[in-house]
């Protein structure tokens, strides 16, 4: 933990948004977020602005086909991985950047600084999705290789120091989020991921971030393992996996004690369900969400004082209107917490 922060139910985003223009996307970000803004990730614009390719720039034998990314074993292979073994112990992350090509969002956003906010959001995909995802020749997870497991961690620790860099031009307050999909699929028979090695590897992409991270699953998991973690803040799915968090109230609870925030995704990211709520029954509903813990001692004010209020998941997959009016739910709800619960 860097240091005790409070956000008192800030909003933010989750980053990918339905926007193909990079200029567009900011707008919004700028308008409804413009406290803690998150970078635009853009995956209809491009096929290289998805979870995966999005952050492979520069990773050994890395290719991509159309919606594949993947690990080819070429002749400089080697090379390659003791380029990136010497660049991760020497902290260099020359080689190993984000370009505009991949992400245009995260490009475009440097013109935020202009509008001085007080805190700016990055996020990059975390090592056991990505490494689940990114495969090798015979369609089988890079994270079952060991050597190619140990490999990614070490790169996306020099992504996500790369970015930290990039977005302290606008801020020099800033949080990295490390996002998470595929912890939902631990202990199933689809995904083998034994606990130590989840640990270990979001250890070591958390350990090049020197200002705040985060960690963000947008399902059911094992949250004890996130709340154990160095992470400063967790971030879920709450509209739809409320109850889950509620399982953990002592891990919670610790966590909070030792500064921790958590990230309230309370705001659903589909069409029909944000059109069907307002700002008085998400008010309600975040309630019955941190009620459980409440009823265990946390007092509420502390849960107010160390949250932050996030849409569900990814805006991406909604009509930019859809995503517009999203925001708007949640720059609305956050208001009405603030000045109802903040000090």
């Amino acid at each position: 933990m860097t240091s005790k922060i409070e956000f008192n139910c800030l909003p933010t985003a989750i980053g990918s948004m339905p926007q193909t223009d990079p200029k567009e996307a900011c707008s919004v970000v700028a308008k409804y977020l413009p406290d803690l803004p998150a970078w635009p990730q853009l995956p209809m614009r491009s096929h290289l602005e998805n979870m995966y390719a999005q952050f492979s720039e520069g990773f050994p034998g890395l290719a991509i086909e159309e919606d594949k990314v993947y690990v080819d074993r070429t002749a400089d292979f080697d090379s390659q991985i003791e380029q990136l073994y010497n660049a991760d112990s020497e902290d260099s992350t020359d080689d190993y950047g984000i370009s505009a090509e991949y992400a245009a969002g995260l490009h475009a956003f440097l013109a935020l600084k202009d509008r001085h906010p007080h805190m700016v959001k990055g996020q990059i995909t975390g090592p056991i999705t990505w490494g689940l995802c990114v495969t090798d020749r015979e369609q089988r997870g890079i994270l079952y290789d060991d050597l190619l497991a140990e490999a990614l961690a070490k790169f996306l620790r020099l992504k996500a120091m790369w970015q930290e860099d990039f977005l302290s031009q606008i801020s020099p307050h800033t949080v990295i989020f490390v996002d998470e999909p595929y912890l939902t699929s631990l202990g199933t028979a689809f995904v083998s991921v034994p606990n130590e090695q989840v640990t270990t590897l979001l250890e070591v992409v958390f350990s090049g971030i020197k200002v705040l991270k985060g960690v963000h699953c947008c399902g059911s998991t094992d949250w004890s393992l996130l709340l154990k973690s160095s992470t400063d803040i967790l971030s879920f799915d709450t509209y739809n996996y409320a109850d889950s968090l509620s399982c953990y109230p002592a891990e919670v609870k610790a966590f909070l004690e030792r500064g921790g925030n958590i990230a309230w995704g309370i705001i659903p990211n589909t069409e029909e369900a944000s059109t069907a709520e307002s700002v008085a029954s998400l008010y309600d509903r975040l309630g019955e969400a941190m009620a459980p813990f409440t009823r265990e001692g946390i007092p509420f004010k502390q849960l107010v004082a160390q949250s932050i209020l996030t849409p569900s998941c990814t805006l991406a997959s909604m009509p930019a209107e859809a995503a517009i009016h999203t925001l708007e739910l949640l720059a609305e709800l956050s208001a009405r917490m603030r000045s109802k619960h903040s000090s």
